[in-house]
């Protein structure tokens, strides 16, 4: 019945059991074996029909089971033990807590709160509010920082569709279905005020309409996740469908989802904040450019003034100064690794929304300034984001320098090493993706002092590696039969599928998004010889693949279809198997169970691919093009690098070349290693690498060393610059502002002239000191608001240099015509053809990095 409107009812549960509700509804238990054990007690036939979903498990189970459950003593005691656990987990100081002491003894104070804002969050399967790395990435962002204590305020959207379903059709093609999700029926509850009424956040629209959100609250341990959802009463018809799915419809459908995400989601924040009385975020970390938004409704508080505005009180700022306050208290984080990634908007959409009514005060020519491309005509999101953040990073060591790369034309004259981007490479949270037998491996490996579980035996480690394949073999034959019957075929044509895969075979994982960058098909480059290494009689192997592309991304779908019908084929598929759907859920299975995790996207495009990193906390070893986090964290032990073919242009080539490499270590080394065995059937080269894998990746590739990294190199920092500018009145914001407003007018005027050099310019040796000496017209500057730098390295045919060494130098006089004299000794820093320049930057003590302002002047 296409009238027919679903709805779930909670389940009333006896006294002696009302905890079950406050565990379920805390989604720690997503990661907390202990509580996940508790409730599939309750009924453990529900609970996997449930699919380990606590909230729908409480609203399924008989009534007559949760009665006698009620009057078992030892299981009332195991319910209260756990929801003691999880309050004394909720309110112990934890890391952050420790830190923030000892910061305060030295005056380095931690922030209070962090506002995290993400377009998704992939917490659970059962909150599919999540399409791939990005949203499993902030994820495990909030598990990690609730485990640390770190005092996050997650901020997303509620999709009442999520990110789609996927199925196959009889041919192979992707299909896309879009579940109806009851909020009721999911760990979440509304923010209300205390008479119940539900709280609304509204952002003005055009036309005079206002689009109004609800939110809903879940409980990621510690850490409140606000999710905005439109899909209300108060709306009209189109402004409902606002939050309706993740990354569907047309630029303007998109881009009310980011005015919705940042504009509301600061206020929704606000109102969280003055009802529970949870501290107001002193910095705010912008996860993509989707809600950089944000950082304009947080000007707009500063302008207008009021209790909502950073520091408290009536700040009423100008908005360069209120854009100074901003800047000093936002960390950005880039993902991707190529423009086509990056969210753009007509500039004349953005006209369109961006009126006086949705932030009073603001200029539009302010906010297009901040985002507008030099082409004029397209409003750019990272761009944005970067110009409201004062730090900023990516998301490994690689895609940092890719990410200075692809956005140095925001800081003209400077060379790309220069641009103010750093890195925090990802992480993923272990209690989440690491199985149970290979965590209680190593916790015990750990307890003993054995960094290289010295105290496990290699049989061991083998047998639990065998536990795992063959769990995933059992998990492939479910989903091939249940994608096979959804594509139309019979039960009984279907027998073959409970002899799909083997539990002795070396098996290999590939799954992920499918863009074309990422490759999905690069082992098909040569089908026979991949059939060769399927069906090879002494050492075959086995692959299970899995992933969506976007519903607009037809090419990703042809791979697809590609992949499924090589898959499908009589002869190999039961060596090779694509499995629709791919979500957390089967992630996990894939991550135990392989051997071996596959990735070839297109160097450098890969921004970091946290996948491989899941399967190394399982003692999976990888096998991947050394690009994102592999690229710094392969050592020659831990799996292989696959050679690229980097210098080739032609694409058709470069993927034969590659593919011809994955084919030959497969061959070569992977399998044959795998395959070696003892007496005792156990392959001893093979365990030596998982057992290193285990030792030295599983601490390296934490979400909770990443969230350290982020407190310790970007939250910290910001907290104390954004102190530092709101302190006596925002008198460092105004400060910062007309120190800015004199350098937009002298900067034309600055001028290097005169440069010179002896000493070691004159007889050149190896580190001999070089004395550089320059004229500097500063256009009403002041020495001591300037930087000026003596530039030394090699010399390259077109006079750029590289390798530089970059001094300071001093003011030592007055020069020609109001200008100033600087000088510096620089010790000859290389052998070979040096040359030299002198170059001007701003200075001011409230600046993070001297390219902070773009701006610099070389010598005419």
């Amino acid at each position: 019945m296409k009238a027919l409107r679903r709805f779930s009812v909670r389940a009333q549960l006896p006294a002696a059991l009302a905890p079950l509700q406050e565990l379920a509804m805390n989604l720690r238990w997503t990661w907390h074996g202990p509580t996940q054990d508790l409730f599939a007690g309750v009924d453990e036939a529900a609970w996997r029909a449930a699919g380990g979903d606590p909230v729908r498990l409480l609203g399924e189970v008989r009534p007559q089971r949760l009665a006698e459950l009620a009057e078992d003593a030892d299981f009332v005691g195991r319910v209260q033990e756990r929801a003691e656990d999880l309050r004394t987990y909720l309110r112990e100081p934890r890391w952050y807590q420790g830190q923030a002491r000892r910061s305060s003894d030295t005056d380095q104070g931690l922030p209070t709160a962090i506002g995290y804002f993400s377009m998704e969050f992939g917490v659970s399967e059962v909150l599919p509010n999540y399409s791939g790395g990005l949203g499993i990435l902030a994820g495990d962002h909030l598990k990690a920082a609730s485990d640390l204590g770190v005092p996050l305020i997650a901020v997303g959207l509620l999709y009442r569709s999520g990110y789609f379903r996927q199925s196959l059709s009889l041919d192979g093609w992707q299909q896309e279905h879009y579940p109806a999700l009851d909020p009721q029926g999911l760990p979440l509850h509304l923010l209300a005020d205390a008479a119940g009424t539900p709280v609304l956040v509204g952002v003005a629209m055009p036309g005079g309409r206002t689009l109004r959100a609800r939110v809903w609250q879940a409980s990621v341990g510690r850490v409140p996740l606000l999710l905005l959802d439109a899909d209300i009463e108060e709306n009209d018809p189109d402004l409902r469908q606002v939050t309706d799915r993740l990354y569907g419809g047309d630029a303007e459908h998109r881009i009310r989802q980011e005015i919705l995400i940042g504009i509301g989601g600061v206020r929704a924040v606000r109102a969280f904040c003055d009802l529970t009385g949870h501290p107001a975020p002193e910095v705010f970390h912008t996860n993509e450019g989707h809600a950089g938004f944000l950082g304009l409704e947080r000007i707009r508080e500063l302008v207008a003034g009021g209790s909502g505005a950073t520091g408290g009180g009536d700040a009423g700022l100008d908005f360069d100064q209120a854009l100074a306050t901003v800047r000093a208290g936002t960390v950005f984080t880039t993902h991707t690794p190529v423009p086509a990634g990056i969210d753009r908007f007509p500039v004349g959409l953005v006209e369109h929304y961006f009126t006086a009514d949705m932030l009073p005060g603001i200029e539009p020519a302010r906010v297009l300034s901040l985002g507008r491309e030099p082409s004029g005509d397209m409003f750019n999101m990272a761009h944005m984001g970067l110009r409201l953040a004062q730090r900023s990073n990516g998301v490994s060591q690689l895609h940092g320098e890719v990410s200075r790369g692809m956005f140095q034309q925001l800081w003209g004259g400077f060379d790309a090493p220069e641009v103010p981007i750093g890195s925090v490479t990802n992480g993923v949270h272990g209690p989440t993706w690491t199985a149970r037998e290979i965590a209680g491996l190593t916790a015990g490996a750990e307890a003993a002092g054995s960094p290289e579980l010295f105290g496990v035996s290699d049989a061991l480690l083998w047998e639990m590696r065998g536990t795992l394949r063959r769990r995933l073999v059992e998990e492939v034959r479910r989903r091939v039969k249940a994608s096979w019957l959804q594509r139309g075929a019979s039960e009984p044509e279907l027998a073959w599928t409970e002899r799909v895969f083997d539990p002795d075979v070396l098996t290999i994982g590939f799954a992920r998004r499918v863009p074309t960058y990422k490759r999905l098909t690069l082992m098909l480059r040569d089908q026979e010889r991949l059939r060769s290494l399927l069906l090879d009689p002494e050492r075959p192997v086995q692959l299970v693949i899995a992933g969506k592309s976007h519903p607009a991304d037809e090419a990703g779908k042809r791979l697809i279809q590609q992949m499924v019908r090589f898959a499908d084929d009589h002869g190999v598929r039961h060596r090779i198997a694509f499995l629709p759907d791919y979500d957390m859920s089967m992630a996990r299975y894939l991550y135990w169970g392989c051997d071996v995790w596959l990735n070839n996207p297109l160097r450098p495009l890969e921004a970091c691919g946290t996948s491989g990193m899941k399967s190394a906390l399982n003692g999976g070893l990888n096998l991947s093009v050394r690009d994102g986090w592999w690229d710094e964290l392969y050592d020659g032990r831990n799996g292989w690098a696959i050679p690229t073919a980097d210098g080739v242009d032609d694409p058709e080539r470069r993927d034969d070349i590659e593919a011809n490499a994955l084919y030959e270590l497969l061959g070569s080394q992977v399998a044959p290693l795998f395959y070696d065995r003892g007496a005792d059937g156990v392959p001893d080269r093979w365990t030596s690498l998982v057992r290193h894998t285990l030792a030295t990746l599983s601490p390296k590739v934490q979400a909770t060393r990443m969230v350290t990294d982020y407190v310790e190199q970007w939250y910290a920092p910001a907290a104390r610059s954004a102190a530092r500018v709101v302190a006596d009145g925002f008198a460092g914001a105004k400060e910062l502002a007309t120190y800015r407003a004199r350098l937009d007018a002298a900067w034309s005027s600055v001028a290097v002239a005169e440069v010179d050099a002896s000493g070691g310019a004159d007889t050149p040796v190896l580190g001999a000191p070089m004395t550089v000496r320059a004229e500097v017209a500063l256009g009403g500057l002041s020495p001591d608001e300037v930087l000026v730098q003596a530039v030394v390295g090699r010399a390259d045919d077109a006079d750029e240099l590289s390798e530089s060494t970059v001094q300071p130098m001093e003011p030592i006089g007055a020069g020609h015509d109001g200008s100033h004299r600087f000088e510096a000794v620089v010790a000859l820093p290389h052998a070979g053809v040096l040359g030299y320049t002198v170059r001007v930057l701003p200075r001011h003590d409230l600046l993070a990095a001297p390219a902070e302002l773009g701006r610099v002047v070389l010598p005419a």
